[in-house]
């Protein structure tokens, strides 16, 4: 059952490439989305049924819905150039730590640290804050929790800990 409640969440995020963005029928599905990723692991633990299977599908999930929401919000924000600088090493940090994942274990790690999940919840509420938080500010609280959460995931994947 979560395994399904975490495709349906791709199907969304799929769906969501064709609504205009920002508009009610975006935030619809783009809320929906947000539930099913709450939920789905709250569903595998309660029935049993967590599997390696099911964290990577949800880690695929994860990316699936952000490029989405990349490719859907990136065109109608102002973003300072220092925004995308600081982006882009959060990236870095992060590919460095899928690489260091597979040359140690010889298979794609996904960490589900807190700090990755506060980071999670921060970028999903920072598109329904737009309209009331300046895009400078709110996204420098979202790049901190995420840069920090990146290095500990680092941290957590070369001292071994990710299980």
């Amino acid at each position: 059952m979560a395994n399904i409640i975490t495709g349906i969440r791709i199907v969304i995020s799929a769906v969501l490439l064709f609504c205009p963005v920002l508009s009610p029928a975006f935030f619809v599905l783009y809320i929906s989305a947000g539930i099913t990723d709450m939920i789905d692991g709250a569903v595998a633990r309660k029935t049993g049924t967590v599997s390696e299977f099911g964290s990577k599908l949800d880690t695929a999930a994860d990316i699936v819905f952000i490029a989405v929401c990349l490719i859907k919000l990136l065109p109608v924000m102002h973003i300072p150039v220092w925004l995308y600088i600081w982006i882009a090493v959060i990236a870095f940090i992060k590919a460095a730590n899928i690489a260091a994942g597979y040359i140690r274990q010889r298979e794609f790690i996904a960490v589900h640290s807190i700090l990755n999940k506060v980071t999670g919840g921060l970028l999903f509420v920072f598109p329904l804050s737009l309209t009331f938080v300046d895009l400078r500010y709110s996204a420098a609280v979202v790049c901190t929790a995420a840069t920090i959460a990146a290095v500990y995931e680092g941290y957590l994947i070369r001292a071994g800990r990710t299980a």
